[in-house]
C-alpha cells in the first residue's frame, strides 16, 4: 500500500505569550516569558503563587455567551484556536467532504474547573444533589473534539487522546496516520488545557512539581540551569490542520511544512518520574526517525520536553545523545516551556507549532532564563540559551513526555513539493 503525505495547512495558538499564531511565534523569537502572579483565583495560601495564563481573553469575542456557558474553559481554548487553524487554512472554503474530515484532540486533565466547582457546590449545600445539567458534558476530555466537529460539521474521525502530556503529540501522531493510510482527507488536531485552578496547582504543588520561585516568576522556568526547582503551569492551546498531500494542491492550499513521521514509548519504570537514563525518551525518539525514514543526522533541531524539573532534563539530554551520536553537538536543542510554562496535554500542540515556525523561517527560539550552567549536562550541547538563533532547518523533531511513562515525538520537515 503507497503511504500518502501528511502536510500541515492551517495553524492556531492560544498561549500564555500570544493569543493568536502570529502573537505567539513573535513572543518566542523574542524570548518572552508567560509567568506572572496568577489573576484566576487567591493564590496566597498556595506554595507557588505564579502560573502562565492566557492573558486578555474574553470568551465573548470568540463564543456566543449563551454557548460559552455550556463549556468548560479547555473546550473554550480549543475551539478559538481550531477556529484560528481552519481560518488560516481555509479548509471549508473549498465545499470539502465533511465524512472525510475529522477531529482528533488532546488534552491531559479536561474539565477540571468545572469538577472543581460542581464538587464546591455540592459539599457547601445540605447533601441534596444539586448539580448542572451541563457537568458532565463540560467536564469530559473527549467534549472538545465533539465541539470543534459540531461547528464545521466535520463527520470524520473523531476522539481525544489521554496520555497526560503526551495528549496532544499522540493526537497529532494519530491524526497523521489516519491521513497516510488514507482514511481521511484532513484532520483538525491539537489539544488543550486549563488546570490554572485550585485543584491543579494544589496537586502539582503536592506533587512537588512545581517552581516554588515566588520572587520571580518570569525567571523560574529554567531548563537545563542548575538551580532550576519544578515547572511553571500553564494554559491555553495549539490547533494543527493536517490535511493529505494531493487533498491540498488540488484545492490551492498554503502549506506550512510536512509531517514526516511520529514516535511513541512507555518508560514501564515510574508513575510520574522518568526513567534516569532516558531509555523511553531515546526508543520514542528512534521510532520517529525510523518511521520518518530519514537518518537522526538530518535532524537539525530538537525541541525538547524540557520542563525544567531537576530528574526529567538530565535524563531526556541522555537520550538525546544516545540517539544522535556525535550529530547531537549539531543540533539546535531548545525548550520553549521556559516561556510559556508547561501546558500539560496541550503541551504538544503548541510545540509541534514552534517546530512547524521554525523550518519556515529558519530560526530556532531560545532557551530562556539561562543563569548557570548544570555540571551534570554536556555544555557543548547548543541549548540556545537566552537568544534565539538563525540557522537552516530543515526537519525537526518535537518530544513531550507523560505521567505514567508516556512518551512520543514527532517530526516536521520543509516543505517540497
Amino acid at each position: 500500500m503507497q503511504l500518502k503525505r501528511v502536510v500541515v495547512t492551517g495553524m492556531g495558538a492560544l498561549t500564555p505569550i500570544g493569543n493568536t499564531l502570529t502573537e505567539y511565534w513573535e513572543a518566542l523569537i523574542a524570548g518572552k516569558s508567560g509567568a506572572a502572579p496568577i489573576s484566576h483565583f487567591d493564590a496566597t495560601l498556595f506554595k507557588t503563587h505564579f502560573a502562565c495564563e492566557v492573558k486578555g481573553f474574553n470568551v465573548e469575542d470568540h463564543i456566543d455567551k449563551k454557548e460559552a456557558r455550556k463549556l468548560d474553559q479547555f473546550s473554550q481554548y480549543a475551539i478559538v484556536s481550531a477556529t484560528e487553524a481552519m481560518v488560516d487554512a481555509a479548509l471549508m472554503e473549498s465545499n470539502p467532504n465533511l465524512d472525510r474530515i475529522g477531529v482528533i484532540w488532546g488534552s491531559g486533565v479536561g474539565g477540571l474547573k468545572t469538577f472543581q466547582e460542581e464538587a464546591k457546590g455540592f459539599f457547601a449545600g445540605d447533601g441534596t444533589p444539586r448539580f448542572n445539567p451541563f457537568f458532565i458534558p463540560k467536564m469530559i476530555a473527549d467534549i472538545a473534539s465533539g465541539h470543534i466537529s459540531i461547528k464545521y460539521g466535520l463527520r470524520g474521525p473523531n476522539y481525544v487522546t489521554v496520555s497526560a502530556c503526551a495528549s496532544s503529540t499522540n493526537a497529532i501522531i494519530d491524526a497523521y496516520n489516519l491521513i497516510r493510510l488514507g482514511k481521511a482527507d484532513a484532520i483538525v488536531t491539537g489539544g488543550s488545557e486549563a488546570a490554572v485552578n485550585e485543584m491543579g496547582m494544589g496537586g502539582f504543588n503536592a506533587l512537588k512539581a512545581l517552581s516554588t520561585r515566588n520572587d520571580s516568576p518570569e525567571t523560574a522556568s529554567r531548563p537545563f540551569d542548575v538551580d532550576r526547582d519544578g515547572f511553571v503551569l500553564g494554559e491555553g492551546a495549539g490547533a494543527l490542520i493536517l490535511e493529505e498531500y494531493e487533498h491540498a494542491v488540488r484545492r490551492g492550499a498554503k502549506i506550512y511544512a510536512e509531517v514526516l513521521g511520529g514516535g511513541m514509548s512507555g518508560d514501564a519504570y515510574h508513575m510520574t518520574a522518568p526513567h534516569p537514563e532516558g531509555i523511553g525518551a531515546r526508543n520514542t525518539m528512534l521510532a520517529a526517525i525510523e518511521d520518518a525514514e530519514i537518518s537522526a543526522s538530518d535532524i537539525d533541531y530538537v525541541n525538547v520536553h524540557g520542563t525544567s524539573t531537576p530528574l526529567g532534563d538530565i535524563a531526556e539530554v541522555k537520550a538525546i545523545q544516545a540517539v544522535f551520536g556525535e550529530h547531537a553537538y549539531n543540533l539546535n536543542i531548545s525548550s520553549t516551556k521556559s516561556m510559556t510554562g508547561h501546558l500539560l496535554g496541550a503541551a504538544g500542540a503548541i510545540e509541534a507549532i514552534a517546530c512547524v515556525m521554525s523550518v519556515v523561517h529558519d530560526i530556532v527560539p531560545p532557551t530562556i532564563n539561562h543563569f548557570t550552567d548544570d555540571p551534570e549536562l554536556d555544555t557543548k550541547l547548543n541549548f540556545t540559551f537566552n537568544k534565539a538563533q538563525k540557522r537552516v532547518v530543515n526537519i525537526a523533531l518535537s518530544n513531550t513526555f507523560g505521567f505514567g511513562g508516556h512518551n512520543t515525538s514527532v517530526i516536521v520537515k520543509k516543505f517540497k513539493p
